[in-house]
Order: structure tokens, then C-alpha cells, then sequence
């Protein structure tokens, strides 16, 4: 069973990957919350980014690997979605957007 801290990573890198994010764009990501299911083997780790309301729900598994049928939340509608983006990396921008538009 992995710890939470290391849920918390790979939950991350799976963002990084998912939407091919460099290390650079790693610095603007963070977890807002975190919590092992009780009598499961699993976690749900909230990847989110800084100073933005967006985040990815991504369910963890004891083995490390990460479901990729995540969850993608943001309060901006299809109308919004470049609302807040300009001070991102492109490929941050890039990904918060087509995510907003339910691409994905």
C-alpha cells in the first residue's frame, strides 16, 4: 500500500502526463485535499491550481496507478473558459481551457 503522500505525487504526475506538462508548469499545481477511502484501496487526491478554483478529482489506487476516469471541476462555464488563464504557462492554459470546455 502506498502512503498518501505518495498518492498525492503520483495524482500529480498523472495530471503532468495526461496533459504532457512540463516541470515548469509542475510549480503552479498543488494538492487541496487528500483522503484514504476507509476499507478500500484506494485514495481521491484534489490536484489543483494556484490562485484558481479549477481542480482534477483523481482516484488513487494502492498500487500507485491512477484511474483515468478522473473528475474535472471548475465554477467557469463553456463561455468562460479562458476566464483567469493569462498569467499561466501555455501548456497549464492550454489544458484548464479544453478541460472547461468538457473535452476531455
Amino acid at each position: 500500500m502506498i502512503s498518501l503522500s505518495d498518492a498525492e505525487q503520483k495524482a500529480i504526475k498523472f495530471v503532468m502526463e495526461e496533459w504532457e506538462l512540463s516541470n515548469q508548469e509542475k510549480d503552479w499545481l498543488m494538492i487541496n485535499n487528500s483522503r484514504k477511502i476507509d476499507d478500500k484501496w484506494w485514495y481521491i487526491v484534489e490536484v489543483a491550481v494556484k490562485d484558481l478554483p479549477d481542480k482534477w478529482v483523481i482516484q488513487v489506487y494502492d498500487d500507485g496507478e491512477c484511474d483515468p476516469c478522473y473528475t474535472f471541476s471548475s465554477p467557469f462555464s463553456a463561455t468562460e473558459t479562458n476566464a483567469k488563464l493569462e498569467s499561466l504557462p501555455q501548456g497549464l492554459a492550454t489544458a484548464l481551457a479544453e478541460e472547461r470546455l468538457g473535452y476531455i
